[in-house]
């Protein structure tokens, strides 16, 4: 049971940047099915992610030198950028992509990549933590947009160019790790 309780509070853990971003991205007024969908995409990531860890997060490490935060802090800067040039558009609500979700999903489920990699310390139960983290990131994810959304509303128009300002701060920070 203890191996459980750590897989769960590791993918909890996982989740807070899933929230902390959702709540951003919810203040810009997504749509219910874009929230629904965003979550799912999330879940998704936070599903695999760990699972090619597991297969090829060593050979990432060992043999390229690539940095997963500057790959994450790209996407996130890339994000907040786009949520402050939407501000200025005649739109009323931003119309967030398909690519934009999906580059939200996976910048926020880097670092189960990273967890994928010494799972085997943890457990031997791969699929059930895979399963774990995604929900736990799910969950997360759509209570971020929810309170996003209420933030979002009591803010203004201006909300768009708040949310863009704090990604482009988080990849600032992340860039600078």
């Amino acid at each position: 049971m203890s191996s459980f309780l750590t897989i769960l509070l590791i993918g909890i853990s996982l989740s807070m940047d899933a929230f902390s971003l959702a709540l951003v991205y919810g203040m810009i007024g997504m749509s219910s099915k874009k929230k629904i969908i965003l979550s799912i995409i999330v879940g998704s990531y936070h599903f695999i992610m760990p699972l090619i860890g597991l297969l090829l997060g060593t050979f990432i490490n060992n043999v390229t030198f690539i940095n997963l935060h500057i790959i994450a802090s790209i996407i996130l800067m890339y994000i907040g950028i786009d949520l402050i040039i939407s501000n200025f558009k005649e739109e009323d609500t931003l119309s967030v992509s398909k690519t934009g979700l999906l580059m939200f999903g996976l910048s926020v489920s880097i670092d189960s990549l990273t967890v994928g990699i010494g799972i085997k310390a943890i457990t031997n139960s791969y699929f059930l933590s895979s399963i774990v983290f995604s929900l736990c990131s799910m969950v997360f994810t759509y209570l971020g947009l929810i309170l996003g959304n209420i933030i979002g509303n009591r803010t203004g128009t201006y909300s768009k160019i708040v949310g863009g300002i704090i990604l482009i701060s988080i990849a600032i920070i992340m860039f600078v790790k």
